[in-house]
Formats: structure tokens, C-alpha cells, sequence
């Protein structure tokens, strides 16, 4: 049950990380040891606030892609 839940976050990743590090200029994995250390510091609550990321950006994503524009009528 373990391995299907971290196989299923190693492929989907959701890209918080990624996209941080874009709009910031920074380095991925800069953003992703933060996310590490912080969570061991404030005792979760990065974790909390990255699933919170993987939502909103899964939901722009979504719009995004279903969103009808005016040239396309």
C-alpha cells in the first residue's frame, strides 16, 4: 500500500517545484530543499501548503484548458 502511494507521487509530482523556481528564477532543487528542511522545522506544515500549490495549479491548469476563447468560436 506504501509503495503505491509513493510510486503514484513520484509520477505525478504536480510540478509546485517546478513552477516556483520558474517564476522565481531560481533553482529547483533549491526550492525542493526548502520544502524539505521547512518541513522538518515547522513540523508539516510546508507539506500542507505544497498540496495546497498542486491543487491550485491543477485546477488553472484545468481552466486553462477548457476555456473557450473568442477567436476560437
Amino acid at each position: 500500500m506504501f509503495q503505491k502511494i509513493v510510486t503514484y507521487f513520484e509520477k505525478q509530482s504536480f510540478g509546485v517545484c517546478t513552477q516556483l523556481a520558474e517564476r522565481m528564477n531560481m533553482s529547483i532543487s533549491k526550492i525542493r530543499l526548502f520544502f524539505i528542511y521547512s518541513s522538518f522545522l515547522a513540523v508539516g506544515f510546508p507539506i500542507i501548503f505544497y498540496v495546497l500549490a498542486a491543487l491550485v495549479l491543477d485546477v488553472r491548469r484545468y481552466v486553462k484548458k477548457n476555456r473557450v476563447r473568442i477567436w476560437d468560436v
